[in-house]
């Protein structure tokens, strides 16, 4: 099969009649084999029962069904774990993403050996204020931490060979960082391709306020993952040594004081230095511990799903 498309959705039943005549059509005039794989992250306008209607006019059509909302990166999860493409396609099923980029991000895919390509909408027909600005902000601030040379880490079109999405997993909110995740797994070959983006037609944005301040606290577990997610000892022990040792040059000043120089001086739990010595070796100690504790659940971790199915349409379970 050339072609996986996965298309994680709430509330967009307005929306999929026309975004899988679209898909359909693009695919038949390219000659593609493919399959369009749509996952209803717990939807309550109907979305589902659209899904099936789809399904049986085209047996290409292939749903899951969330019990209730878990979220983007759930979903995409789901969806990658049942693809069966050389290439995975992601999308928005907002008509916002245009399925007429989908040949070009498959050539990139397959005749340019990229690992992964990204989505760059350039022009965009959001708010300027509630989306555009924030947006540029996460942007920045995400190729200045990660180190992956995007323009657009939340363009929801993004093409992957199929081994990348069966590698990385998309847990919490971290679908805005699967290019990073799959840098960090060792698929280094990522592109951007500048797409054509859509005005909404149907519905209202998802997009909030607490959608980006949740997206810059997954940029520092990221950056955290990214730099000590396999040796967190590497950083809490380099801090609890630093503390360790500041705490031991206070209370080894304080020794020396004490004994040699001002002998009759006042008690130690009366200076200062006292208590930053205690305050450090105890902070050096809790680095300790927090590291090696990292260390063990690292080495004995089980990998569960946070998300649960409640049916799925035309899949093998």
């Amino acid at each position: 099969m050339n072609l996986s498309i996965v298309i994680p959705l709430l509330n967009e039943a307005e929306s999929l009649y026309e975004l899988h005549h679209w898909i359909a059509e693009v695919m038949q005039s390219n000659g593609f084999s493919y399959e369009i794989l749509f996952i209803d992250d717990g939807s309550t306008d109907g979305s589902w029962e659209v899904i099936e209607a789809l399904q049986q006019k085209d047996s290409n059509v292939k749903g899951i069904r969330f019990l209730k909302n878990f979220g983007k990166s759930q979903a995409l999860h789901a969806g990658f774990a049942r693809t069966q493409g050389d290439v995975v396609i992601t999308m928005d099923a907002d008509l916002q993403d245009n399925p007429e980029e989908i040949p070009e991000l498959y050539q990139m895919i397959m005749e340019e050996g990229y690992d992964l390509v990204s989505g760059w909408k350039k022009k965009r027909f959001d708010s300027v204020i509630g989306k555009n600005l924030p947006s540029k902000l996460f942007n920045f601030a995400a190729r200045k931490t990660s180190g992956v040379k995007l323009n657009d880490f939340n363009c929801g079109l993004k093409a992957y060979k199929s081994e990348v999405v069966k590698t990385v997993e998309v847990t919490g909110e971290m679908h805005r960082y699967i290019p990073v995740l799959a840098k960090n797994e060792g698929f280094g070959n990522i592109g951007e391709k500048v797409v054509q983006h859509q005005a909404r037609k149907y519905g209202s944005t998802k997009f909030g306020m607490e959608r980006f301040i949740r997206g810059f606290l997954d940029l520092i577990t990221i950056w955290f993952l990214s730099k000590f997610g396999k040796r967190p000892m590497h950083l809490f022990g380099a801090w609890g040594a630093l503390m360790l040792i500041i705490g031991f040059c206070f209370a080894l000043y304080l020794g020396i004081d004490k004994l040699f120089i001002n002998t009759s001086g006042r008690l130690l739990t009366e200076r200062p230095q006292f208590y930053i010595a205690l305050v450090a070796m105890i902070l050096g100690s809790q680095f300790f511990v927090a590291g090696f504790l990292g260390e063990l659940i690292l080495r004995n971790k089980k990998q569960a799903k946070n998300y649960h199915i409640k049916e799925v349409l035309n899949l093998k379970e």
